[in-house]
């Protein structure tokens, strides 16, 4: 549809006088026009007149204002019930008590047998789990890598990003020298306070093309009162083999973005705010329960209760406030009451309301952070499987982040020990490579409302060729289907053996 103007009383004028000039300034009030045909663009509409936000890049939209996110999403952390809800319902449910390697070799690219595969993917297994499952692969000897993990999503939820650095350090605890080093946001950061320019910004340092070239880090962290230090470490992100020298874990949302943003950038106000209520409307409530009775007398004498310690009035009196105490008063005094109206009927339907804002802008339902069921089974299965979505995609995220880098340099380490045979992995084909290094990670399930009903949708996908063993068990118990299945037939042969029924079905199916 063409855009029509209106000419004015003025545009007449000129166009009687000078068509040329006419032409030009309705042409030029045309183009204005359509500069304006979106509302959201508009400069005239009163709701939009003083919405003028800057059109900078992700880094100066970012990093001046990073330390304050940084500080103030740590301390919601700490001290808002919210905040922290959000942060361990990610945690529990994309790591849980960590993510479990199964290997998951490429045998058609590798020319291995089924059985040949099975053999080198449970020694790969055995090899990762000694790693792993040790404290030592922690540069601290803390935290083992399931450990790792969920501090490492943590970090990232609080801070903004996380920096993993992967050493070598020999030891007689472990037959593997990697040791994983964690290094908090804060502490890359341009050297010598350095101002940040086109290639050095927030401690990253880029060439022309923004591939990070070096990570400059502050060897303490700037917050330790009790060791200030002005030693910068710069770091490679890659080894001269190739494999991975220092990781960066955040969520990149826009081009050229170099550090990332805390989780709960978005909501901060919202929940300092709603945190600020709270504490108000439980004050409120809580004055309210010191409910004191006054008594006054027409002879100023009273009644003789014994108000305790705790104060003392004009002429000496002691009395004190709280919990039912009785006290008396003089002839001319008087005594008169606010009502508080607490606690606060709305108070709950206002909380759960902000609640479920907050939890859309960090995508958890309401029932899943406020862990408040009360909707019907439809509605709180659909409220499980929105957030489940959003927990995979983290969890992928994850794995892609930390647990694949480490795996690789692992792995490259074990194949060198020859504590791993992999014919071909060191020759240098990428295929080859990547093909020795297949995996899936294992972790938490989603659980179940109805488990019944689970079971057997899980059973129609079967019945159907859907899904596999495998896929529903990792879906339905995050377990590993292969590990469970020699345990079951233990079971069924010792059930069977000492004389105790079974299904019919499970029968017939053990003996096929």
């Amino acid at each position: 549809m063409r855009l029509h103007i209106e000419k004015t009383r003025i545009d007449r004028a000129i166009e009687s006088i000078a068509p040329g000039w006419a032409a030009k300034r309705y042409q030029k009030r045309y183009v204005m026009a359509m500069a304006e045909s979106y509302a959201a663009g508009s400069r005239k509409r009163s709701s939009m007149a003083g919405w003028n936000p800057l059109g900078n890049d992700a880094d100066t939209d970012i990093l001046p204002d990073l330390p304050a996110m940084r500080n103030r999403s740590r301390d919601l952390n700490r001290n808002s019930p919210i905040a922290r809800a959000i942060t361990n319902t990610k945690v529990t449910n994309v790591v849980g008590y960590g993510l479990t390697l199964k290997s998951q070799l490429d045998r058609k690219i590798l020319g291995l047998s089924q059985e040949e595969a099975d053999e080198a993917e449970s020694r790969i297994e055995a090899e990762w789990r000694l790693f792993s499952e040790s404290k030592y692969c922690d540069i601290t000897g803390t935290l083992n890598f399931r450990g790792l993990q969920g501090l490492t999503l943590r970090s990232v939820l609080e801070n903004g990003d996380l920096f993993t650095l992967l050493i070598h350090q020999n030891s007689n605890r472990s037959p593997y020298s990697l040791r994983i080093q964690h290094i908090e946001a804060d502490r890359v950061c341009n050297e010598k306070s350095a101002a940040d320019s086109p290639k050095l910004a927030g401690g990253i340092l880029t060439n022309e093309h923004g591939e990070v070239f070096e990570y400059q880090v502050l060897a303490g962290h700037p917050g330790n009162i009790f060791a200030k230090t002005n030693e910068w470490r710069k770091i490679k992100p890659y080894r001269e083999n190739g494999l991975p020298n220092m990781l960066h874990h955040f969520n990149k949302l826009r081009v050229g973005q170099r550090r990332g943003v805390p989780d709960l950038a978005p909501v901060i106000e919202a929940i300092k705010q709603l945190t600020r209520y709270t504490e108000a409307e439980l004050m409120a409530a809580v004055v309210q329960s010191f409910f004191t009775i006054f008594v006054k007398t027409a002879d100023g004498e009273g009644l003789g209760f014994d108000t305790g310690a705790g104060g003392s009035s004009s002429d000496g009196d002691d009395y004190k406030m709280g919990y039912g105490n009785m006290i008396d008063l003089n002839p001319d005094e008087e005594v008169s009451f606010a009502d508080p109206n607490r606690p606060n009927k709305q108070f709950d339907g206002f909380v759960n309301s902000l609640a479920g804002m907050i939890g859309a802008a960090v995508e958890i339902p309401r029932e899943i952070l406020l862990k408040h069921f009360t909707s019907s089974y439809s509605a709180s299965r659909a409220a499980l499987l929105e957030a489940w979505r959003f927990f995979i995609n983290q969890r992928k995220w994850l794995i892609d982040s930390i647990c694949l880098p480490v795996y690789e340099v692992f792995f490259y380490e074990a194949v060198s020990l020859g504590r791993i045979y992999a014919p071909g992995y060191l020759t240098g084909d990428p295929l080859i490579k990547r093909a020795w290094l297949g995996a899936d990670w294992i972790g938490p399930s989603r659980g179940m409302i109805d488990e019944l009903k689970e079971a057997e949708a899980a059973e129609r996908r079967l019945e159907l060729g859907l899904t596999t063993l495998a896929e529903e068990t990792a879906a339905l118990t995050g377990g590993d289907w292969e590990k469970k299945h020699p345990q079951r037939v233990k079971e069924v042969k010792k059930r069977l053996a000492d004389g105790l029924e079974l299904p019919l079905d499970q029968v017939q199916e053990f003996r096929r």
